[in-house]
């Protein structure tokens, strides 16, 4: 048997008897023998956990003594800068988006700060009630907020620019401080309403630019962000702003566009009322100077309001000015004669036998819509007739037409500063058969998009030289601002177009409803079969047009609109349906333009006449 390790003061000391007889006196009878008599040696059991207690204390003792040290030395900064990072916080400063002004300097966009209210839904505790006092507030629907709040920690939007009202009612909750907080944001305003809608674009909650100018100016409108230093309490509340380390953020540049808002309410009107008039799927009209391209109006039916954009009717984000593609019909046919004069393959005073009506390509058997005998070049176009157009496409060849419809810029975007706009459609050279030879001088077989269309025509009004369209005011001081220009065909051969077969048109031709009293009118209407979405031709659906301008010498402004589908009236000739409107367009713009008192029109014409 192993004898106990020799007592000492230690051992002694942590004997348990000991303690224990000190609480717990002894029963009479069965006294235990003195702690300090040999006789009665401790329990060998107890040694070795005497031994590991102890241990175990100074090990404890040594391990907290160790962790004290080194967050107290070592971790001691790393620490400081937690604690600074609960307490300072970097905040983005948002910038102010840049204005959109018309030509005169009209107001078109403008920026107007607002508070938007946010929540730390981590730091609320009576989320049921502090929902119901937001709801009730800010009109919101109780339950999705306490879901949001639910389901969110740090931080969470409840309402985006605020109105007046709405941040009184809020303040007036006197909510913790520590669990809500207001931040100052831009809110896009647009004083005029839908005019200019699909030209202008509109920006989101975030700032974001979706379509037209704001969305293709993005970077230049926005500004550049600044930053801040808040230091806040325990509560999350700022008793401070560190100034020095401030990044103030650089507002928007504004932009000066090329549209005249007076101009572009005339159009506008115009179209409300071919709208009312013809009830057609979709209209569009563009209004330019053809002297500089500029576009001094571009609008599109259906529209929307930007400053309500959630009300935007069906088919009301479609920009159709740039976007919707259509077979041009005889709108074309100037441009055919043209370019067939700057090839040499027809001569001005000859004339052409339109076989009274009836006329076999191949196959193929061609119609006017009246039977003409000889008609003289002015009078092809001056009537239109089919049968003399693709008479004049069997002179160019499908190689000389294909030239002229590039030079006129079929095919390709014009390059105009608005995004989405569509190509159109040019079939390849080599894709074209003895079909094309006479569908192409008639407006078939290709298509594009309005703006295409009157920037073909405005080479002819600019004496023959085609140029790229613009929108944005020009500064001089940039290359963006260098359009691209190539001459198409001879001054000569446009200005005779335009004088002569063009003005005929109006005077005595298919454009008379585009007559007026006190000016000179050069025009082109339009007719083609409304497309399929398989790519079939309808019996029953025309796309009209009608482009028009003045004065036939050196035109000031030409205008075209187009109309998809119209589901009223049997009869849908481009010279009945658009020409109307494009006279009053014109008249009305001119008159502006001279120097006469339109202003800003408010009042709308009632439904227009169809005579």
């Amino acid at each position: 048997m192993t004898s106990p390790p020799p007592e000492n003061v230690v051992t002694r000391w942590l004997d348990p008897r000991r303690w224990f007889h000190r609480v717990v006196p002894p029963m009479a009878g069965n006294e235990p023998a003195s702690i300090d008599s040999p006789a009665a040696p401790p329990p060998e059991t107890f040694w070795w956990r005497n031994v590991a207690a102890a241990g175990t204390l100074v090990v404890a003792g040594l391990v907290l003594a160790g962790r004290l040290t080194w967050l107290q030395v070592v971790e001691r900064e790393e620490f400081g800068k937690r604690a600074v990072r609960q307490s300072v916080v970097e905040e983005e400063t948002v910038p102010r988006p840049g204005d959109i002004h018309d030509r005169a300097g009209r107001l078109l966009a403008t920026s107007v700060q607002t508070s938007s209210l946010y929540i730390v839904p981590s730091r609320i505790r009576e989320r049921w009630t502090v929902a119901g006092q937001l709801a009730d507030a800010l009109e919101l629907n109780r339950d999705s907020l306490y879901e949001r709040i639910a389901s969110h920690r740090h931080f969470l939007w409840v309402k985006r620019r605020l109105s007046d009202e709405e941040l009184k009612r809020v303040q007036a909750l006197e909510l913790p401080a520590e669990i809500w907080g207001l931040r100052a944001e831009y809110q896009r305003v647009y004083p005029l309403g839908s005019l200019a809608a699909h030209v202008l674009g509109l920006r989101d909650v975030d700032g974001i630019g979706h379509g037209g100018v704001e969305q293709q100016f993005q970077e230049h409108l926005r500004g550049t962000p600044g930053k801040r230093r808040l230091v806040r309490d325990s509560r999350g509340r700022v008793i401070e702003l560190d100034s020095t380390l401030e990044a103030r953020a650089r507002d928007g540049r504004p932009i000066q566009l090329t549209l005249d808002a007076v101009v572009q309410q005339i159009v506008e009107i115009q179209l409300d009322a071919v709208m009312s008039a013809w009830q057609p799927e979709g209209c569009s009209a563009i209004a330019l100077d053809p002297a500089t391209g500029q576009v001094l109006a571009m609008a599109s039916r259906p529209a929307y309001d930007p400053n309500n954009p959630a009300a935007a009717p069906l088919g009301g984000w479609k920009n159709r000015a740039i976007s919707a593609i259509h077979e041009p019909g005889s709108t074309i046919k100037p441009l055919i004669v043209a370019h067939a004069l700057h090839q040499d393959a027809i001569r001005r005073d000859e004339s052409f036998n339109c076989e009274y009506g009836q006329y076999r390509m191949g196959r193929r058997v061609l119609h006017d819509h009246h039977a003409y005998g000889r008609l003289s070049l002015v009078d092809v176009l001056v009537k239109s007739s089919n049968i003399g157009m693709a008479k004049i496409g069997e002179r160019m060849t499908n190689a000389g037409l294909y030239e002229a419809t590039v030079a006129f810029g079929f095919g390709r975007p014009t390059g105009i500063e608005l995004p989405g706009e569509l190509p159109g459609i040019l079939r390849p050279l080599d894709k074209w058969n003895g079909y094309s030879t006479g569908s192409i001088p008639m407006g078939h077989e290709l298509a594009m998009t309005p703006l295409q269309l009157i920037v073909g025509h405005a080479a002819l009004a600019n004496h023959g030289v085609w140029q790229q369209p613009r929108l944005v005011l020009p500064t001089g001081s940039s290359a963006e601002d260098r359009s691209v220009q190539q001459r198409v065909v001879s001054s000569e051969i446009a200005d005779w177009i335009v004088q002569e077969p063009m003005t005929e048109v109006v005077r005595r031709g298919t454009g008379t409803r585009a007559k007026l009293s006190d000016r000179v009118v050069f025009g082109k209407t339009g007719t083609a079969q409304a497309l399929t979405p398989e790519g079939s031709y309808r019996s029953d659906r025309y796309v009209s047009s009608f482009l028009g301008g003045s004065p036939p010498e050196n035109p000031r402004l030409l205008v075209l609109v187009v109309v998809d589908q119209a589901a009223e009236g049997s009869e849908q000739f481009g010279g009945k349906v658009a020409a109307p409107a494009v006279a009053a367009i014109l008249k009305q713009s001119l008159d502006y333009l001279d120097g006469g008192s339109a202003g800003v029109l408010t009042d709308r014409p009632e439904k227009s006449s169809r005579r």
